[in-house]
């Protein structure tokens, strides 16, 4: 039988529940035993109330529902004096751990808030933005904060903060969860993309319409859905699902088989940036990039945040921002818009 079933039946019979009885013996002996506590501490019941917040008399009348609770006088009283009885001094010792341990407990928790930054970060990431981007930088945010700890979990799927007691999570394009903080650290450029092999072999596209025409390299979602691939025309999203001969299901392969001539895929901005700077990559349709989607740091509140997590997220917020991770950044179209160097717009 479980206690919902035992308070129904005593209700019916007339009968006590022990179970409600102790909460409320629990709750009314809290309040007397940390007023009894700080009169025992401080020898008086004036400076009691002044350690506690409260008048003397309400000390006073705690102290005494505990002893009439107890059936057991626990402090001698005069005018001049207040002492402790023999049953108030073993009363004293025994609760004195239990009060010791819930004093430590809070100041432990107000030091997580408030103190040197210390203890466990758990972080999610996408894989490809966790590989690129977020693991390079832990090396030299644990260097500056040696206390703290860091477990980096790489999952494309979007990972439940409450159930997998995640604490801060790097998500990736359009945020539309409101139960989350979502701050932007970049914006997200996903631009279609071929190496030179494959643009002297095959020619790049000039209009969407085209994009029929060429060897396309999908990504594979966790989902198992195929990723779609987006672009911003008359300012407004058009998305393009592609007939390919290759689909993969991590990123980071993708862009490898991009880079072997492989075919046309549309990647992020911070894993081609460099590979464009470098001529190893070509840009194609370079105007319908989307421009609405962003690389976001995400937690639960702004409200309680320890001081381990604060400092995460002001340290990657600086540091990702510095990386100037837009793949367009140098690339000034000419005339028109038509063309640009390492694309074609």
């Amino acid at each position: 039988m479980n206690q919902s079933d035992t308070s129904e039946r005593c209700f019916r019979l007339g009968l006590p529940n022990r179970a409600d009885a102790l909460s409320t013996s629990i709750a009314a002996s809290y309040a007397g035993i940390m007023a009894f506590m700080a009169v025992a501490t401080e020898g008086s019941f004036a400076k009691a109330g002044e350690r506690l917040g409260v008048g003397r008399s309400a000390v006073s009348r705690n102290v005494q529902k505990l002893e009439m609770q107890l059936s057991t006088r626990l402090f001698l009283r005069t005018t001049r004096s207040t002492q402790l009885t023999r049953e108030g001094e073993r009363f004293f010792e025994n609760c004195h751990q239990g009060v010791t341990h819930i004093a430590e407990a809070m100041n432990d928790m107000l030091e997580l808030r408030e103190g040197p930054p210390r203890g466990l970060v758990r972080i999610s990431s996408t894989v490809g933005f966790g590989r690129k981007v977020v693991a390079p930088l832990l090396e030299k945010f644990m260097r500056a904060f040696p206390d703290i700890a860091v477990d980096l979990l790489l999952e494309d799927r979007p990972m439940d903060f409450a159930s997998e007691q995640i604490d801060v999570a790097f998500r990736c394009g359009r945020i539309e969860d409101s139960s989350i903080i979502a701050k932007q650290l970049i914006p997200m450029q996903m631009a279609l993309c071929a190496a030179p092999s494959y643009v002297e072999a095959h020619g790049l596209p000039n209009t969407l319409d085209e994009l029929c025409q060429h060897d396309c390299i999908n990504f594979r979602c966790p989902s198992g859905r195929v990723f779609e691939w987006e672009f911003k025309v008359d300012g407004r999203v058009r998305k393009y699902l592609p007939t390919a001969r290759l689909t993969l299901n991590d990123a980071d392969l993708v862009l490898h088989a991009v880079l072997q001539g492989s075919g046309i895929a549309q990647l992020a901005g911070y894993q081609i940036r460099d590979h464009i700077a470098a001529k190893e990559l070509v840009v194609a349709l370079a105007r319908h990039v989307p421009d609405d989607g962003g690389h976001y740091i995400c937690y639960l509140s702004r409200q309680h945040l320890p001081t381990r997590i604060r400092v995460f997220i002001d340290f990657m917020t600086e540091q990702i921002r510095a990386l100037n991770l837009n793949c367009l950044t140098g690339f000034n179209a000419e005339a028109g818009g038509s063309l640009a160097a390492g694309m074609v717009a």
